[in-house]
């Protein structure tokens, strides 16, 4: 073997072994994730609230997660001053415009599409939320 093939072959294992011990690396720091920080919350299910009625078992499925108290929607809302920012605390949403602003998407918030919401899931929804508000530590 040449000079060349040998320094080519022995730049091969080391490289090799570098991307080997590089994710190791990687490998172990995703290992266990630890405890949140403190005082943060975590997301709200339908574990959380068994005896949900239909229109509120929709809302914790398909807009919690934004609209809830640690979502991105919530924060956006508090931000621009709506008061409360948690959709289920405010009596102020009529049903026709959670529906309109569900489907045509409003600020920063995207259309939802009927593929994932079905009309008459988004009205069951809306309705849960125009009778609002909802609880006192949801």
């Amino acid at each position: 073997m040449s000079k060349f093939g040998r320094n080519r072959r022995t730049l091969a294992i080391v490289g090799s072994v570098a991307i080997l011990a590089g994710g190791a690396g990687v490998v172990s720091a995703q290992g266990d994730p630890g405890p949140p920080p403190p005082n943060m919350q975590g997301p709200i299910t339908l574990v959380d609230r068994p005896d949900a009625t239909e229109g509120e078992a929709l809302y914790v499925e398909k807009c919690i997660m934004c609209h809830g108290p640690v979502g991105m929607g919530t924060g956006l809302l508090a931000r621009k001053g709506r008061s409360p920012a948690e959709l289920e605390k405010r009596g102020d949403l009529a049903a026709a415009f959670v529906v309109l602003a569900a489907r045509n998407g409003i600020g920063n918030m995207p259309a939802v599409p009927r593929g994932e919401v079905s009309d008459e899931q988004l009205q069951e929804i809306a309705d849960y939320l125009a009778a609002g508000p909802h609880g006192g530590d949801q």
